[in-house]
């Protein structure tokens, strides 16, 4: 408690327990939807007969790729609000974990849709 100058009051300052950060709660959870969705992609290009295949894959790559793009992008700045300083009565962020783990599980989701789609276009093309 601090004394409050010419005043018989004081000022109490709380002390806020860390919050776990949404961005990096969703980041992961971006990412990990991007390796299931990519799944789909490798599935519907190695089996899919004709074009077929072909379209569903390019069509899952897509979504894939956003939400791999997306994962990426939201444990970035998930990162960097944990690392935001905070005064003593403000909020403190954690969940550097989980931001980090979004961002790789996102880009992994993102490559793999990518070789799936590689992999549809070759053997289409057989």
């Amino acid at each position: 408690m601090e004394p409050v100058p010419g005043t018989p009051y004081g000022v109490v300052h709380l002390d806020v327990p860390p919050v776990t950060s949404g961005l990096a709660v969703g980041a992961l959870v971006a990412g990990i939807v991007s390796i299931l969705v990519s799944v789909l992609v490798i599935c519907f290009g190695a089996i899919g007969s004709g074009g077929t295949g072909v379209w569903a894959a390019g069509a899952f790559t897509v979504l894939s790729g956003l939400t791999g793009a997306g994962a990426i992008v939201a444990g970035l700045i998930g990162l960097r609000q944990i690392r935001r300083p905070a005064a003593p009565p403000a909020v403190r962020f954690t969940g550097r974990g989980l931001a980090v783990s979004g961002i790789s599980c996102g880009g992994a989701g993102l490559l793999l849709s990518l070789l799936g789609l590689g992999l549809a276009l070759l053997l289409s093309l057989t």
